[in-house]
């Protein structure tokens, strides 16, 4: 009877597939930490939009960004390779240590054309494809700047998306924002109500016609930290009297910029419905990084910049009506590159050239077929200077080592039964520690990983000073 059960209930997915191609609506949230939104334990920001999303499919306790900084994250999710492979493994542009003990390899500050990304394959099978909001993976001040907008990558549309990696115009996160295709509006407006607005127009136009890709990349919750003044005038309300049992980042401020981030969401899956066609959209909400604060994380160690589990945990909700049970939860470990093949593998795509791809598909464990990937390990490489020291990890069956660039320094945790990452075991576990760096330094040499060298112009008195 239960076999009966479960046949019936994605009996849907065999038949919707034969009739219409589902659209996708990709949710990418700037600086989102795991501890940010309720679903993933927050109780000072409030989140009823997002809580009710992860009821309505699956949210994942081990979803991981490509990287601690932004735009590797993005290359990989739009690529499907890790930033590792792409030479692209830092924030366009990048932090100058000029005297760091290590030299930074000359790594690709724009993505490449001959990297056939997500939305040039969508638009190869029909799908008009449209993109809003932070894009921040174009170079700044080349000769080759204009060639490298969304629209010369495979979306049909920009709004809003340039080489800024947070918004920069006159009002910032208020009019005037002085950004492509999306109007400065009036006094107060604020850019992600504006963005919101725009992707609901976009929607408006497109639903009866081809399918599509709506790629919202949100420019909240990334500084500057700035909210309509009535929403923050809630939240410090809120804090006069909330007790903070959990070690939560209170901000009001922050929090009225994750309000606002709820209430997009909330427009966005409600102008689904209204249109009739959320039962054949696939919504997919993560972020690209840690939060930028330490107590956003859910407890997490480190955040943004950091090589611990609180820079690169991210939030992960996926909902396809039809074919993901409602409130379904999974602990598989899935990274930012694994997007591109399983969007594809969603729509039935299957003539592109996966063997270059390293992301899994894991729609198997979302319709769950199956309950695990076939993938071991997860791997990120950061031959840069900032909040942390140039680094590599590897993730494999809950065990992760740490191997820090500078002076060889090895960290070793098991994340089953330390997720906090507190306990060093590598002097304890030699190994296992053996078993991983090996692993490690296999795969640097299979995706052609760059590597530092020594800093001819080290200053060891000068190394701690920034320089832009």
């Amino acid at each position: 009877m239960k076999v009966i059960a479960v046949i019936l209930y994605f009996l849907p997915l065999v038949l919707f597939s034969q009739t219409s191609k589902p659209n996708i609506v990709f949710l990418l949230v700037d600086d989102v930490g795991w501890g940010d939104f309720g679903c993933y334990g927050a109780t000072f920001n409030e989140t009823p939009n997002i809580d009710k999303l992860s009821k309505q499919g699956m949210l994942f306790t081990n979803g991981y960004a490509a990287s601690t900084v932004c735009s590797p994250s993005r290359a990989a999710i739009l690529a499907g390779k890790y930033p590792a492979k792409l030479h692209l493994t830092d924030w366009i542009g990048g932090h100058n240590y000029a005297y760091a003990k290590l030299a930074v390899p000359d790594w690709n500050k724009q993505l490449a054309h001959k990297e056939k990304l997500l939305p040039e394959v969508l638009k190869e099978q029909g799908y008009s494809t449209a993109f809003f909001g932070k894009w921040h993976l174009m170079p700044t001040n080349n000769q080759n700047f204009n060639e490298h907008y969304p629209t010369n990558h495979g979306f049909n549309i920009n709004v809003g998306g340039r080489e800024w990696g947070q918004p920069k115009g006159r009002g910032k996160y208020f009019s005037p924002f002085d950004m492509p295709n999306l109007d400065n509006g009036k006094k107060n407006d604020f850019l992600t109500d504006k963005l919101t607005n725009a992707a609901i127009t976009y929607l408006d136009t497109v639903s009866k016609k081809d399918p599509f890709l709506l790629y919202f990349s949100y420019y909240t919750i990334h500084g500057p930290v700035m909210a309509p003044k009535a929403t923050v005038k809630k939240y410090k309300k809120k804090s006069n009297t909330f007790v903070n049992t959990k070690n939560e980042y209170v901000s009001a401020t922050r929090a009225a910029m994750v309000e606002r981030l709820d209430v997009s969401v909330g427009k966005i899956l409600n102008k689904l419905n209204t249109l009739g066609i959320a039962d054949n959209t696939i919504v997919i909400l993560t972020g690209d990084n840690g939060g930028n604060y330490d107590a956003t994380t859910n407890s997490l160690r480190g955040y943004k910049g950091y090589a611990y589990e609180g820079g690169v945990r991210e939030p992960l909700l996926v909902k396809w009506t039809n074919n993901i049970v409602p409130g379904s939860r999974s602990n598989v470990p899935i990274m930012g590159i694994d997007f591109y093949p399983t969007i594809l593998d969603m729509v039935g795509v299957t003539n592109y050239n996966a063997k270059e791809i390293d992301g899994e598909s894991f729609l198997p464990i979302l319709t769950g077929a199956k309950s695990k990937l076939k993938r071991k390990s997860l791997f990120w490489h950061y031959p840069h200077y900032h909040r942390t020291k140039p680094y590599g990890s590897i993730v494999n069956n809950n065990w992760k080592l740490l191997e820090f660039f500078e002076d060889g320094k090895l960290e070793l945790y098991n994340l089953a039964i330390d997720p906090n990452e507190t306990t060093n075991l590598a002097n304890t576990n030699v190994a296992k520690v053996r078993k991983l760096k090996k692993k490690l330094e296999k795969w640097r040499v299979s995706v052609g990983a760059q590597m530092m060298h020594k800093n001819p112009n080290y200053n060891a008195a000068k190394a701690n000073l920034r320089v832009k």
